[in-house]
């Protein structure tokens, strides 16, 4: 069993910057394909960004060069760096893990942080 917890949620101007962590436990963290989804109110849940076994990542094409994955695996904690922030980044952010990257969307679910970007 992983659990997830995430955090560094909050409100931001937009062009601003926020990072989100993501503190796993309950397994070998190295293990696992890890990864950054979002949902804003009334659309479908999307990738945002992942990191594989490897350290290989690979990001949505809306946030491409402005946001940034990685893992801290002394501290089993998934960070997202996002930098010039937009209102279209308005939404609730979730940590998911699963051993295979293809099938991350089905795996584990930390329960989300919100982000905020006004204009």
């Amino acid at each position: 069993q992983v659990q997830l917890v995430e955090s560094g949620g909050g409100s931001v101007q937009a062009g601003g910057s926020l990072r989100l962590s993501c503190a796993a436990s309950g397994t070998t963290y190295s293990a696992y394909c890890m990864g950054w989804f979002r949902q804003a109110p009334g659309k479908e849940r999307d990738m945002v960004a992942l990191i594989a076994h490897d350290g290989s990542t690979n990001y949505a094409v809306s946030v491409q060069g402005r946001f940034t994955i990685s893992k801290d695996k002394g501290k089993n904690t998934l960070h997202l760096q996002m930098n010039r922030l937009k209102p279209e980044d308005t939404a609730m952010y979730y940590c998911a893990a699963h051993r295979i990257c293809t099938y991350l969307s089905s795996g584990y679910w930390g329960q989300g942080t919100q982000v905020t970007v006004s204009s």
